[in-house]
């Protein structure tokens, strides 16, 4: 596996991958008003089966991303793009933003997730950020967990983020 920049053909590539992913769990956020104060909790909820949860709509971000000079890496074989990691470096905020990571089904659970994310993280590394932030939808378990395991730790969430309303879950880690 070659872990390199992406360029047009690859873009094309990247848009033909399934993102979508299967979960069995979900955060569900409880919000209360006492007054002045307000609550809001979660809690991990076990679904009654697993449901197939599509990718948000992303092909014309990604193609904008790649305009603007962010940092597109694939991860492919002999011409064939297994995965992809888009990263914006903000500079005036000392963040690194992860906007997409995705991986195909046929070749989850075999490190491209995580190699990727490694060098999403070193480069931030060597531009001298010191954050890295992603924002994944309540109902990506299987994203929450990977990034929990690469360090990554709740820090804040958006009730109406994506276009159908799901809750964006946002996730740090320090450099």
């Amino acid at each position: 596996m070659h872990i390199y920049r992406a360029d047009l053909r690859d873009l094309t590539a990247c848009l033909t991958l399934d993102g979508s992913y299967e979960t069995e769990c979900v955060w569900q956020v409880v919000q209360q008003q006492e007054g002045e104060d307000v609550t809001a909790r979660f809690r991990v909820v076990q679904l009654p089966r697993a449901v197939r949860v599509r990718y948000p709509n992303w092909s014309e971000a990604l193609l904008a991303h790649q305009e603007r000079g962010d940092m597109i890496l694939v991860a492919a074989q002999a011409g064939d793009v297994w995965g992809y990691i888009d990263q914006e470096m903000q500079r005036d905020q000392d963040i690194a933003w992860v906007h997409h990571l995705v991986v195909a089904p046929a070749y989850r659970r075999q490190g491209v997730g995580t190699t990727l994310l490694q060098r999403g993280i070193l480069q931030a590394r060597q531009e001298g950020l010191t954050q890295v932030m992603t924002i994944v939808q309540s109902k990506n378990h299987p994203g929450i967990s990977f990034l929990q395991r690469h360090g990554f730790v709740f820090c804040g969430y958006n009730e109406r983020f994506y276009r159908n309303h799901d809750i964006g879950l946002y996730f740090g880690r320090g450099l």
